[in-house]
């Protein structure tokens, strides 16, 4: 189903409109605006061809291009619809990064059309939490290689994507401990037993005591089928030839992928925990392998929220909030060739923590369009009114991960997929976060109990003498706006804001002021002037991240963009001046 705007079915239509808007919202083209039939247009030149198209620029400077609008002047000195080999080639960059960006754009297309020909449209309303998180079909409504999963074949999409929800087993190795590094709750027989059940444990340990060599002197290890697929040549003429590595097979439950594809769930038994694996598929910004360093800090990492949340009465009575705990980590090869690219990360089960009445939903539900053209919350907005519901929901997502920023100085990746909505029968109730290993960051200058932070140097060499931004510290209080704020706002919450422009005529300026309100009611709620001021959240410009420039231009970490605040001081004031 779509996004507001979209047409099912309409895929290089959409991946060529999210591209030319990041790339006027990153500033890579300079176009100029001008206003035609009361319609925005916009009008640019690349390649010494000329280009335009119409739409709308919203909160944080957001744009929304018109469907069918992206023409380019062609011969005869007529306009016609503008194709990616006409914009990639004459962008910033290389040629191998324009190279690189082309077949992601051109495989998103690729497998959305395939989607659409292959999966009957579903109600997705009706469905139970884990079939919603495989049937959130749309990616990321920014990022123009939302679907590109670059290591894929169709097969390989039609087996292992979530869309097709079809379920699969993992694979199991033996690794020599020598190369793991394993980072558990509890006792190694008791943790396996737990998670794999009593009769895939007693499968495992019979194939592992039948192997020719001490069986204590190897961890067990899963890996996704693909992964073993597209690594297990290398596995077999290395650790494998050399006795350091058994290979056991395909054993145990069956699991269907998330909408991140490389979270999965169980779906043999479904109170059993997530599993996250790496897979060496390259989709929208990074490769999604998982950085060796995270994996056993990862326990430690979500413990500390966990428990920073659990000692605050105002996660439980005002903002209620829950943190999935990544409980378990094991990695192998660290600091080898392989390093990222075989381990796991369990996570604790959403529903698990549901109380009677209460049902779940991936946040970035809230964003989409269902088949019988209303937005996926219509009923319930229709049954609590549009303000009180829109009031609620706010409250709900905003406050619990703006507590934790300003009261007590940590930040977190508060996008649509790592926030779950709980509610009862659509009224919203509190927040569920997950995802920390690598998406968490805080200032020992800023934290409110920086006693509490783990020791981050006994728990990896590499913490040891890494530098700040390095890894989960900061000495910069702009990143943790800048954190909070992208995910939470710019590129989270404004699509909702979006969705209720374009569906119920609330102009989105009257979300952002709802906005405005809550965060000064907040305010004067806590002693946190201070750590405001210095956080800045309210300036007229602010820093946002440059998804496509990091593509194109592929030479640093990360890039930065300013873009005008739609949480600004006095804006609101400005806006009602005519």
């Amino acid at each position: 189903m779509p996004l507001p705007l979209e047409e099912p079915g309409q895929a290089r239509d959409r991946v060529i409109r999210q591209l030319v808007a990041a790339l006027l919202f990153e500033g890579l083209l300079e176009a100029r605006t001008s206003i035609s039939n009361g319609e925005m247009q916009f009008d640019w030149s690349l390649g010494g061809k000329r280009f335009r198209c119409r739409g709308e620029i919203g909160a944080f400077g957001r744009l929304r291009i018109a469907p069918g609008s992206v023409k380019m002047l062609g011969s005869g000195n007529h306009w016609e619809p503008a194709s990616l080999s006409a914009i990639v080639p004459d962008l910033p960059g290389t040629g191998v990064t324009r190279g690189r960006l082309f077949r992601e754009l051109e495989q998103t297309v690729i497998f959305s059309d395939w989607n659409h020909d292959h999966i009957p449209p579903k109600d997705r309303r009706g469905m139970s939490f884990a079939a919603l998180e495989g049937a959130l079909d749309e990616g990321h409504p920014y990022h123009p290689c939302f679907r590109a999963r670059l290591g894929f074949s169709l097969a390989d999409h039609a087996a292992y994507s979530p869309e097709a929800g079809q379920p699969f087993q993992l694979v199991w190795l033996l690794i020599a401990r020598k190369h793991l590094c394993v980072a558990l709750p509890e006792r190694e027989e008791d943790f396996w037993r737990r998670e794999l059940g009593e009769e895939t444990w007693a499968d495992v340990e019979a194939k592992r005591r039948a192997l020719p060599f001490p069986a204590e002197d190897f961890g067990i290890v899963p890996l996704h089928p693909w992964q073993w697929k597209d690594l297990g040549e290398a596995i077999a003429a290395g650790w494998i030839a050399a006795g350091e590595a058994h290979y056991l097979g395909a054993i145990g439950d069956r699991y269907t992928a998330t909408q991140s594809v490389r979270s999965l769930i169980n779906l043999d038994r479904p109170g059993a925990a997530s599993i996250k694996l790496p897979l060496n598929i390259v989709n929208t910004s990074s490769r999604r392998t998982l950085e060796p360093h995270s994996v056993c800090t990862a326990p430690v990492l979500s413990s500390w929220v966990a428990e920073i949340v659990t000692g605050d009465p105002a996660f439980q009575e005002r903002y209620p909030l829950t943190i999935l705990q990544e409980y378990a980590g094991l990695i192998a090869h660290a600091n080898g060739p392989l390093a990222g690219q075989i381990g796991a990360i369990w996570r604790q089960n959403a529903e698990a923590t549901l109380q009677p009445g209460e049902a779940v939903i991936p946040f970035n539900a809230l964003m989409m369009i269902e088949g019988d053209g209303r937005p996926f919350a219509d009923e319930w907005i229709t049954r609590f009114g549009l303000m009180p519901w829109m009031n609620r929901l706010q409250e709900v997502a905003i406050l619990p991960v703006w507590h934790l920023l300003v009261r007590h100085g940590i930040a977190v990746e508060a996008h649509g997929q790592n926030m779950l909505l709980v509610h009862r029968d659509g009224w919203p109730v509190r927040l569920i976060l997950r995802d920390f290993h690598e998406s968490v960051e805080f200032s020992s200058s800023f934290l409110r109990e920086p006693d509490k932070a783990p020791d981050f140097p006994s728990l990896n060499p590499a913490y040891r003498d890494a530098e700040p931004d390095q890894y989960y510290w900061t000495d910069n209080l702009d990143s943790l706006r800048e954190l909070v704020m992208d995910t939470l706002f710019v590129f989270n919450l404004s699509e909702i804001s979006h969705l209720l422009d374009v569906c119920y005529g609330l102009a989105e300026f009257r979300f952002w002021e709802r906005v405005e309100k809550l965060l000064a009611a907040y305010a004067e709620d806590w002693p946190v002037q201070n750590r405001l001021a210095e956080l800045r959240h309210d300036r007229p410009f602010i820093r946002t991240e440059s998804l496509i420039t990091r593509k194109l231009l592929a030479q640093k970490p990360e890039y930065h963009h300013e873009i005008p605040n739609a949480l600004a001081a006095g804006i609101t004031e400005r806006r009602r001046k005519p």
